[in-house]
């Protein structure tokens, strides 16, 4: 099914055209004198590797949407269709995959694998990066090519389900939140790497050997050479702390330390933190961040969750889902399942309430309005 609409004849020559500007080719805005400062990888890929994948907030914040996306209840439909979504194929699971593309990448492509009659029998997620598509003169989508290690396939787009998220200067390719969360999961990262040095170097630099040359005059190189050597070998590491030190030839020790104000990334780390989880739409109380993480306000952080992130982005993937296996499931509709949804139970019991209440209704009235046939 073509996500992009029907290739008919008739409204093709009254489509607009279409164009694409590839936002990760573009040069990268710079200050003058200052070229290095503040950047960090532009390409998906890239970013994945360097940022994602060594970013616990990112992976959690990411994590806690795609798992709620994939364990949402959904209501009974046709079994064979609702089979084709929760069946694993080479151990991946559809929703899950296809959530995290969307979050991460901005696109996610589901190959339509049909059987011998030509009816779908498998779903798979492509990789988004790995997949380009060929347009005509006007820019509308002909096929999809996926390429992968030297290997070229070209897909015809009733044999695809493409969904992405909007992106304003791009007609064909969505936007991602990970570009977003760029800068901050760097800052994050950077942060990170930064307290672990701290913490070899016992949180502080520990001091300097101040030489008074006098007489002698300033250290040899062989002098110094030697003196460096000893530093290391007998005095740096965790099995020599606390060692006393042997001074001679005019050296005395001075100890030094950062201020504070030097030592304090804590708050850098979690003004990163949050901005990664806004970027994400997963409330901060919800990945254990200080400030707000009272049983009051996690209780209303996962409503909010699922009501803003959780059950938009399931209704975007199974509304993709249902267009795209229709022509071959007459009827169906994937919805998620609200009355059996335990992270909704406190809405549904209020509504309950207030119409159980409503003496105006009748109980066949009553039962409409709750969803009960």
């Amino acid at each position: 099914m073509n996500i992009f609409g029907w290739k008919s004849a008739g409204r093709g020559l009254l489509r607009p055209g279409k164009m694409r500007v590839q936002q990760d080719r573009l040069p990268a805005v710079r200050t003058a004198g200052v070229s290095s400062l503040g950047e960090w990888p532009r390409s998906y890929e890239t970013q994945v590797r360097e940022l994602y994948l060594s970013n616990a907030i990112a992976q959690r914040a990411v994590g806690l949407v795609t798992d709620g996306v994939a364990s949402a209840p959904l209501l009974p439909c046709d079994p064979v269709a609702l089979d084709l979504i929760r069946t694993r194929t080479c151990g991946q699971a559809l929703l899950e995959t296809v959530a995290t593309h969307l979050l991460l990448h901005g696109n996610a492509y589901v190959e339509i694998l049909p059987g011998a009659d030509g009816r779908p029998v498998e779903l798979y997620a492509l990789r988004p990066e790995r997949v380009a598509i060929e347009a005509d003169s006007r820019g509308w989508p002909m096929a999809y090519i996926y390429r992968v290690a030297g290997s070229t396939s070209r897909l015809a787009v009733e044999q695809i389900i493409h969904l992405r998220v909007l992106h304003p200067l791009d007609d064909h390719y969505g936007m991602g939140a990970m570009g977003a969360a760029a800068g901050a999961m760097a800052i994050h990262n950077a942060a990170t790497r930064w307290n672990k040095a701290l913490l070899d170097n016992a949180a502080r630099p520990s001091g300097a050997l101040v030489y008074e040359a006098g007489e002698a005059g300033t250290l040899t190189a062989e002098q110094y050479a030697r003196l460096k050597e000893e530093l290391i070998t007998s005095y740096q590491g965790a099995g020599n702390a606390g060692r006393p030190m042997l001074l001679e030839g005019g050296l005395s020790w001075q100890a030094m330390a950062l201020t504070p104000a030097e030592m304090d990334f804590a708050g850098l780390k979690e003004a990163a933190a949050r901005e990664i989880a806004l970027a994400f739409g997963v409330p901060p109380v919800l990945l254990g961040l200080p400030g707000d993480a009272t049983y009051a306000n996690y209780r209303e952080a996962n409503r909010a969750l699922w009501t803003q992130g959780i059950l938009p982005l399931a209704n975007k993937l199974l509304d993709a889902l249902t267009q795209g296996l229709r022509p071959w499931f007459e009827g169906l509709k994937f919805e998620v399942d609200l009355n059996t949804l335990s992270a909704l139970s406190e809405d549904r019991e209020r509504l309950w309430t207030q119409i159980g209440n409503a003496e105006f209704l009748n109980p066949d009235e009553k039962r409409e309005l709750l969803g009960i046939s």
